[in-house]
């Protein structure tokens, strides 16, 4: 089993997850590609000290940018990663701005 700290790569925060936050209750977060289920709510329970009820997966896959540079149209990609959707108990919380 990995550490934890390899698990959880970063919090995901924007106006979406914050009102998942607010809510219900849920928090987002960057994990390694090969983690599962288990694997992070043992990091997400370890690191924070909170009761995990759930844990959610996806991956985000790449998208295609492209760009418009003197040479012409220039194609790339964003990167993929995975997240997990993290909900927890009603008494449990996490603070991310100390992070």
């Amino acid at each position: 089993m990995r550490a934890p700290e390899e698990v959880i790569i970063r919090p995901i925060i924007t106006e979406k997850t914050n009102r998942l936050m607010e809510d219900l209750n849920k928090y987002v977060f960057e994990v390694h590609k090969d983690a599962n289920k288990h694997e992070i709510k043992h990091a997400v329970e370890k690191l924070f000290g909170v009761k995990v009820k759930a844990v959610n997966t996806l991956y985000a896959r790449p998208r295609i940018k492209r760009t418009i540079t003197k040479k012409g149209r220039v194609f790339g990609t964003t990167r993929g990663y995975k997240k997990a959707i993290i909900t927890l108990d009603k008494n449990s919380k996490i603070d991310l701005m100390s992070l």
